[in-house]
């Protein structure tokens, strides 16, 4: 695993042996943050705004999302073993003042609510964990406060399973979506109005 563009191009990232992590493969990388690129108008790269990686195992798309710009990033993840790798991958690319670990259970956490809000929050459930679309709406929509106003929430699920039921969305509406092979991508973003 390494990050694929920007500032650390090249760098590698320590992760645990086994499946205890399902991180984003290079061209799902590349294709994702293309398209973040083209919706901030900044091709391959973010904004200088804070990032939040949602069961963020190693650090994956949170360190590329830094990489490509990003000012900042916080990471939630719960697996100590897990913890133990992003936090050595952090340290190794001297990213500590830049970033901020929450040991946290993702499905029942508050999010943290920075001033202004995060540009992208990328929630990547244990697939395992994904099955269930009202626990996901549950999910999605309580972290959608913290979402920043012309932000997106990115949410990663198997294609087999049910997505939250777009009718039920109260905070976010669904702005975009992709299938690669076994994954779905849905992007979405703040509602502007009351439904």
């Amino acid at each position: 695993m390494r990050v694929i563009a920007g500032a650390f191009r090249g760098r590698r990232l320590e992760a645990p042996p086994g499946q205890a992590t399902r991180p984003l493969t290079d061209r799902v990388k590349e294709t994702l943050f293309n398209i973040l690129g083209a919706r901030f108008a900044l091709p391959g790269q973010l904004p200088g705004f804070a990032v939040l990686d949602v069961f963020a195992g190693v650090g994956s798309f949170g360190i590329e999302a830094l990489s490509r710009g990003a000012a900042a990033c916080t990471f939630i993840e719960h697996d100590r073993q897990v913890l133990r790798y992003l936090r050595q991958n952090l340290r190794a690319l001297r990213l500590d003042s830049r970033t901020a670990i929450l040991s946290d259970n993702v499905w029942t956490a508050r999010p943290p609510l920075p001033a202004g809000g995060f540009g992208v929050i990328f929630v990547d459930p244990p697939y395992r964990d994904a099955t269930d679309p009202v626990r996901l709406l549950d999910l999605v929509e309580r972290f959608a406060p913290a979402l920043s106003p012309e932000g997106l929430l990115l949410l990663r699920q198997p294609t087999h399973c049910d997505a939250p039921p777009v009718e039920q969305l109260r905070l976010l509406r669904l702005d975009d979506e992709r299938e690669y092979r076994h994954m779905h991508l849905l992007f979405y973003a703040r509602r502007h109005t009351e439904p």
